[in-house]
């Protein structure tokens, strides 16, 4: 796991555990090995630490997270204490990322290169934890206080430009990163490093460290709502200040063993495999991902210019892949051009790329109002208004215009795919490709198979759903696929319990408090449902609107209809257990293929809380019998409302306390 040579005096510590480098108890044990060798190697005056293949270690094993092996002699605060009381000066030679228990290595070695295009970072805190091998207590020594505790509450990856100016990185290099970390550390042999020992060193800008903490604070609860490991980070990187290297040390294993325990740990690890999972799908005749070749796309056409269209051309110049943008009139057109134009200046604007990049994106644009133009192009993505017969007129048109090859993708919400591909000669190479709002942003990409979509065409768009940078689920055809199939109860419950008792914002603060980031009234209101007022046309701020709660009490009186308080338990459990009953409905019927799916879509494309790990995984932490006799009773107090029905796949869960991992499995047997 980590190959040890030598050239001349310099000994090479080559972490060797592919795909990237993950610190294993097989590769701390190679390193600690390695250490010691060297060290007692007389004729080695220093040492580097590398990666072999695409990257440094890349960070910690997430498989080993809470088993034995985690905590087995040696664990990785250990080696980085190894590194960090090596006799002899150690080089961290970084290319690709050093992330979490990668960066935790380099930051023990005492001095630090990378190469032009690497990255670090500690995304720990996304996983509900925080860096656990000394990373809160050392990176405050290195980069100083207010850094650090930017760094590690953000999870946010650092270019090695930013590394360097930091003070991460000693040295930005170019070439092959071994020999370059070779040659650095032959012109630092004999230099003196004692004050270069993180244990040494004093925390930097540590003045007006409390008005920094409570500015930290208060930060991670605007960009972490309800989330505990962001405030735990600012705890830990705090005591640094405070305390001796050891007894930080102490501390910090203390906060982490807490986190690492905690409910939403399990829920954000369980949120971070199954978007990993996500992209892996086999269909009911034996396809899977992993035996079916995607089609390579070279060039591309989106059919619509509207906010929708421009958005997913956007994607797809970003990745490098040229777009033929179509519009039925030249006046639509021009908008959209502009459109993107403005998208492309606000993206260098906020420096997230610069004015080459942007022109270089634009470059790969064709506008056209012409489909013949079309006949080439592997990849259509339609992207018009969400009326069957629109879009089936468009399919008319492509299969008359494009080559046989061109896979034709529509950018539905909800509507039956199949019924669009019966627009063409070639159904197989049909498929739904749901971008989300705004689509250039948004990380969801819904691709909805029909009957006759075939293996090869969900490859081809699961593989370019990667390319354009999105997270592709694999979902079946029905109303409103995955997601807003989930959504329909959701929101019914919302406008049944303002009819009953509740006001507006008693159900959107119920639903907000859970972690939702908008109420289903406020969602509901931005299409002008009257449900809240605001100050001005065009304001976001809602606010509770006196004369709708008249309206609604005037209705209901004129109806007969008793109004009752409403409690905020009830709020939650009918919006979020009814959403819940259906998807364990679109995992019975084979909509979606595993949970882990459903939870990403909601995750990713609903704002659904990441610390609660998506409905699916929600549904194990409330406990699937009181979920199912919840569900039980409400299918008794509404039996009108077919989406109280229970769930068969529901009920056999909970019957038989079947764990998340073997549902998928039940599905294929008798329910």
């Amino acid at each position: 796991m980590v190959d040890y040579s030598r050239k001349g005096s310099v000994a090479i510590l080559e972490v060797n555990n592919p795909p990237v480098n993950a610190l294993s108890l097989a590769v701390r044990q190679g390193l600690a090995k390695g250490l010691s060798r060297a060290e007692h190697d007389s004729s080695v005056t220093c040492i580097v630490i590398c990666g072999k293949g695409q990257t440094f270690p890349a960070g910690a094993d997430i498989r080993e997270f809470g088993n034995a092996q985690s905590t087995t002699e040696p664990n990785l605060t250990k080696v980085v204490r190894q590194i960090e009381g090596c006799s002899k000066p150690v080089i961290s030679a970084i290319h690709g990322t050093a992330l979490g228990g990668g960066l935790e290595i380099s930051l023990g070695c005492h001095y630090r290169i990378g190469l032009q295009n690497c990255k670090v970072g500690f995304p720990e805190v996304h996983l509900g934890i925080l860096p656990g091998a000394l990373g809160t207590q050392i990176l405050p020594r290195i980069i100083g206080l207010k850094a650090a505790l930017d760094l590690i509450t953000s999870g946010r990856h650092v270019s090695a430009k930013e590394a360097q100016k930091l003070g991460i990185l000693d040295k930005v290099v170019t070439g092959d990163i071994v020999n370059e970390g070779i040659k650095f550390a032959l012109s630092i042999q004999n230099n003196p490093f004692h004050d270069r020992c993180v244990s040494n060193m004093a925390v930097k800008g540590a003045e007006n460290a409390e008005q920094m903490r409570r500015a930290a604070i208060a930060q991670v609860k605007r960009r972490f709502p309800g989330q505990i490991s962001p405030v735990y980070c600012v705890k830990a990187v705090m005591l640094s200040l405070e305390l001796p290297l050891d007894e930080g040390e102490k501390k910090e294993r203390e906060l982490f063993s807490y986190l690492q325990k905690s409910g939403q740990a399990k829920a954000l690890q369980y949120g971070f495999l199954a978007q990993r999972m996500a992209t892996k799908w086999q269909l009911p005749g034996g396809a899977t991902s992993s035996n079916t070749k995607p089609k390579v796309v070279k060039t591309s056409a989106v059919i619509g210019a509207g906010t929708m269209g421009s958005g997913i051309a956007m994607c797809l110049l970003n990745a490098g892949i040229p777009v033929l943008l179509l519009e039925q009139n030249k006046q639509f057109l021009d908008k959209g051009i502009d459109s993107l134009k403005k998208l492309y200046f606000d993206s260098v604007r906020l420096g997230k790329m610069n004015q080459e990049q942007a022109k270089k994106c634009l470059s790969l644009l064709t506008p056209t109002l012409k489909y013949q133009d079309l006949r080439n192009v592997d990849v259509v993505i339609e992207a018009v208004f969400e009326t069957m017969s629109i879009k089936k007129d468009v399919f008319a048109k492509l299969e008359t215009v494009c080559k046989p090859a061109a896979i034709l993708c529509s950018n539905t919400s909800s509507l039956d795919i199949d019924q669009i591909a019966s627009a063409t000669k070639r159904p197989n190479k049909v498929v739904g490709t749901h971008f989300f709002v705004p689509a250039y942003h948004m990380k969801l990409l819904e691709n909805v198979r029909g009957k006759m979509t075939s293996p090869e065409t969900i490859a081809t768009v699961t593989n370019l759903g990667i390319t354009i940078g999105k997270v592709p689920v694999l979902v079946g055809n029905c109303n409103g696929f995955c997601g807003n199939r989930m959504m329909f109860p959701y929101s019914a419950e919302a406008l049944f319990m303002m009819e009953e008792g509740a006001l507006p914002q008693e159900v959107d603060q119920v639903v907000e408090d859970f972690g939702i980031p908008i109420g289903p009234l406020k969602v509901a209101d931005l299409s002008g449902q009257g449900y809240y007022k605001y100050d001005r046309p065009g304001a976001k701020i809602p606010r509770n609107n006196p004369d709708f709660e008249d309206m609604v009490l005037q209705y209901c009186k004129e109806r007969g209809i008793a109004r009752r308080k409403i409690g905020p338990q009830e709020i939650l459990e009918r919006c979020l257990y009814s959403l819940i009953n259906e998807g364990f409905k679109v995992l019975e019927e084979g909509i979606a293929g595993k949970p882990q799916d459903i939870d990403t879509v909601w995750l990713l494309g609903y704002g659904w809380p990441r610390y609660t790990g998506g409905p699916m995984f929600y549904a194990t932490q409330v406990g699937l019998k009181r979920l199912y006799e919840r569900v039980c009773h409400y299918h008794r107090e509404f039996p009108t409302s077919p989406h109280w029905q229970p769930s068969a796949l529901l009920r056999k869960v909970a019957e038989g306390n079947i764990p998340l991992e073997a549902w998928s499995q039940q599905t294929h047997s008798q329910l």
